[in-house]
């Protein structure tokens, strides 16, 4: 039987992994052993996140006046939540990527920016660019032109020294 304090400490733990989050992702784990449970976690820990089962009353007295509070209807049944704290989108990728492996767990819905995502929109999450993968394509368009405009300094230039050469042995010959 819990008490009251350890009922309190809990819901300070999931206040705490509340307010560092960018983005919360509600799970069904349903099926899942605790093997399973460990190595998904683990695999969010690896990219900046956290996965936690907990009460669905604890989490919904955590939640209250947060910018997640909009997850709280989502909360019923076996559920665990998936916290992004440096990307919103890794945490969404890790999850698609791991029940796509195992065929089990299920993604019910995701808070971001306040907002509420459906299941259908939480899983498109997944399919969106990281951050690094968005700052790659960005200093790609901009170092685009540069790379561009070096190339045909030096096409010219290459073009200009072949035909001083063909000059030079036309004139020898």
């Amino acid at each position: 039987m819990s008490t009251k304090a350890f009922k309190s400490d809990k819901i300070a733990h999931i206040k705490e992994k509340v307010d560092k989050a960018q983005v919360a992702i509600v799970t069904e784990y349903k099926g899942m052993t605790v093997e399973e449970i460990t190595k998904l976690r683990r695999s969010l820990q690896a990219e900046d996140g956290d996965y936690m089962v907990t009460k669905n009353t604890l989490a919904k007295l955590a939640v209250k006046g947060t910018q997640y509070e909009p997850m709280t209807d989502a909360l019923t049944g076996p559920i665990a939540i998936a916290f992004g704290y440096g990307d919103q989108i890794t945490p969404a990728k890790a999850l698609s990527k791991f029940i796509k492996e195992t065929k089990k767990g299920e993604i019910k819905g995701a808070v971001l920016d306040g907002k509420w995502l459906n299941a259908d929109d939480a899983k498109k999450l997944a399919t969106l660019p990281t951050k690094t993968e968005l700052y790659a394509k960005m200093l790609g368009c901009i170092n685009s032109p540069a790379s561009g405009i070096a190339n045909s300094v030096n096409e010219v230039l290459a073009k200009l020294t072949r035909t001083m050469a063909a000059v030079r042995d036309q004139k020898t010959a």
